[in-house]
């Protein structure tokens, strides 16, 4: 059973706006439907000016597509709607093809965790247009959020330098599905565990925490809270030492610590959520040692991000534990990862692609045509060494010359990956699920060996620039023919 199914029963089929069903009512309605169509998902800029992204959320993103289905109460409520005149918004015969919707086409995705550069496909959806449009909102609900944290996470891990990073984000999460979601992209991204416990249940992923300062102010002394912490679970205590005074919460801490050696046990560690941390840090870590503690370990919180803890490492705190909370889960300072899903093209009755593209004023907005595909051409120990996006349905045929002009040359046939591959074919999964611990791994090894390299080639074919620059000048002269032909009326 997917995550998603394990936490709403089933795969929403109206996690939908609702101009994707005005739309496939109007294809519905019209028999133009069941034409082929390719549409692609991609995010235009990359995040914390990373230059890149994790891609995240694809599994949830192939479950939801799989079990993708719309129940009685669903229909049940379609039939409610009504247009601007009161009258039912969708016929009748529309809520019977809804009701036997099943999704027949072909996803091709990149591996979870894979790098990708903007305008880049995460994920190529092909199949008759009905379907494949609506899908839209979904998965860009179900990846678009975890892309950013997966990314925000990886940036964290990497400033910690190999030190233990914990997801403790969940209060502060957008919701229920926020915060799991959070939580495993945070964990792909390279966080070592999380405080959400349904997140664990649901993933596998490793929960951990302290206790609160509540806890601390139910009793009448700091030391009484630490020792009663201490009888209740004398194998998981880490100290939460800030509650009144951080310095005499780590003699508490210590003393506590004392009583728990005299019963066979070891102090865990402490945590620091206030204050000067780099300072009182250091300042813990000397009494911890003089005091015959120089294993427990100290943990850090308070308002942490890659930045707090780079500046944090590089004053040489002796911190070993980072839990990151609200600037990981909220994915601060980026509001939302600028994902969208666009039409490449429409397959004619005679069996070619006609490329589409979406025009605008605004040159980032404009999207390329085409059936596209990433190739990452890699060296002789199979490292990325560059990236090129191109139109897999013209490949053939505009490679035929063997060389492309480029700054960097690569013959066709040059050692490389395809980046898109299928994961679903005729509505089915056709690949394996990976573990998650599989796909952190692969994530945690793609961020470390991509954030070395800022000037990485992420390049575009000049045949798909060409076609794009020829479609985008057919276009505007069809526009302003039409302009032209409205005046002369």
């Amino acid at each position: 059973m997917s995550a998603i199914e394990k936490l709403y029963g089933r795969a929403p089929a109206l996690l939908t706006d609702l101009y994707q069903l005005t739309m496939a009512y109007a294809h519905w309605f019209n028999g133009t439907g069941q034409r082929e169509a390719v549409f692609h998902l991609f995010y235009r800029q990359a995040p914390f000016d990373n230059g890149f992204a994790l891609a995240c959320g694809i599994e949830t993103a192939i479950d939801y597509v799989c079990a993708l289905r719309f129940t009685e109460e669903d229909i049940t409520y379609l039939r409610t709607l009504v247009d601007n005149a009161g009258e039912p918004l969708f016929a009748e015969g529309f809520l019977d093809y809804l009701r036997d919707f099943r999704f027949t086409g072909r996803v091709d995705a990149v591996p979870e965790g894979t790098a990708v550069f903007p305008h880049q496909p995460m994920l190529r959806v092909t199949g008759p247009i009905i379907e494949a449009q609506l899908l839209e909102t979904a998965l860009l609900n179900l990846m678009n959020f975890p892309t950013l944290v997966a990314t925000k996470a990886a940036r964290i891990a990497h400033a910690a330098e190999g030190d233990r990073v914990l997801d403790f984000g969940l209060r502060k999460a957008q919701g229920i599905d926020g915060g799991v979601s959070a939580a495993r992209a945070a964990y792909i991204g390279g966080c070592a565990g999380t405080s959400n416990v349904l997140a664990g249940q649901l993933f596998g992923i490793p929960v951990s925490g302290t206790h609160a300062h509540g806890w601390v102010m139910a009793f009448d002394h700091e030391i009484d809270a630490f020792d009663a912490y201490a009888r209740a679970l004398p194998n998981n205590c880490v100290f939460l030492v800030d509650t009144y005074n951080s310095l005499e919460g780590i003699e508490n801490a210590i003393r506590a610590g004392e009583k728990l050696r005299e019963h066979g046990y070891e102090m865990a560690g402490i945590r620091l959520d206030s204050g000067d941390l780099a300072q009182l840090a250091r300042r813990a870590r000397r009494r911890l040692d003089a005091a015959g503690f120089p294993h427990t370990k100290i943990a850090a919180s308070s308002s942490l991000d890659e930045r707090v803890i780079a500046d944090l490492k590089s004053r040489g705190a002796p911190i070993a534990l980072w839990g990151v909370g609200t600037r990981l889960t909220t994915a601060q300072p980026d509001a939302a990862l600028d994902g969208v899903y666009k039409l490449g093209a429409i397959r004619e009755d005679s069996g070619r692609w006609s490329y589409r593209m979406k025009m605008s004023d605004t040159p980032g907005k404009l999207t390329r045509p085409g059936v596209q595909q990433v190739r990452r051409f890699v060296d002789a120990d199979q490292d990325p060494v560059a990236d090129l996006l191109y139109d897999e349905a013209s490949w053939s045929t505009a490679w035929a010359g063997g060389v492309a002009e480029y700054e960097h040359r690569f013959k066709a046939d040059a050692p490389h990956i395809e980046l898109l591959r299928p994961v679903i074919e005729e509505g089915a999964r056709v690949d394996t699920s990976p573990e998650l611990g599989e796909i952190r791994e692969y994530a945690m090894a793609q961020f470390a060996y991509f954030a070395d390299r800022p000037n990485y080639p992420a390049l575009i074919d000049h045949y798909l620039d060409e076609s794009t620059d020829a479609l985008r000048d057919w276009l505007a002269q069809r526009h302003n023919d039409g302009r032209q032909s409205e005046g002369s009326s």
